[in-house]
């Protein structure tokens, strides 16, 4: 039998680990978003797969020197549109200039919230996409997945991290 004096110290004790975050009924879960189709243009949703009521959608794109370095020779330029986008926390989605294949030669994250506010409601712009072979870029894509908020994980945080997570950011190489 437990002398008395460890059984009065039993829920004092337990109550220490749980305001601690340590409680024994405490889970930290990590998930990552499977990456959506991409395409010229295409519905943004989060990162349980839900649409954000967002549309992303590459107006057109073509290859010339960059105007700040036109020494390097073409690069990838392409204008394009939110439609239904916040101005202030809108969502952003990957870019990504691919070959014949829907291979990726060179990708970036686009936020709406930087694009300018049109009179119909849609955020247009246009941003630049730095290739090593221009000469291979069939297309411009945007991938669907909302990445402009991602929350802490477990490793960083595991009382307060966990959740779904947005896919990795599309990079060179990448099949789409």
């Amino acid at each position: 039998m437990l002398p008395a004096r460890v059984l009065a110290g039993a829920p004092l004790a337990l109550v220490i680990l749980s305001l601690s975050g340590c409680s024994f009924f405490w889970s930290c879960t990590d998930a990552t978003a499977e990456r959506g189709e991409a395409g010229v243009r295409v519905q943004i949703e989060n990162t349980y797969g839900q649409p954000l009521g967002v549309t992303a959608e590459v107006v057109d794109w073509h290859l010339e020197p960059h105007p700040q370095v036109p020494s390097e020779g073409d690069q990838v330029n392409f204008h394009y549109r939110f439609d239904g986008a916040d101005g202030t926390s809108g969502p952003a989605v990957d870019a990504c200039a691919v070959d014949k294949k829907r291979v990726a030669l060179g990708c970036q994250t686009i936020y709406s919230s930087v694009a300018r506010h049109q009179p119909d409601g849609a955020r247009t712009d246009e941003d630049w996409l730095d290739v090593e072979h221009p000469e291979q870029v069939a297309g411009v894509l945007f991938i669907p997945n909302e990445q402009s908020y991602d929350r802490r994980t477990c490793d960083q945080d595991f009382k307060d991290g966990g959740g779904p997570h947005p896919p990795e950011p599309a990079g060179m190489g990448d099949q789409l």
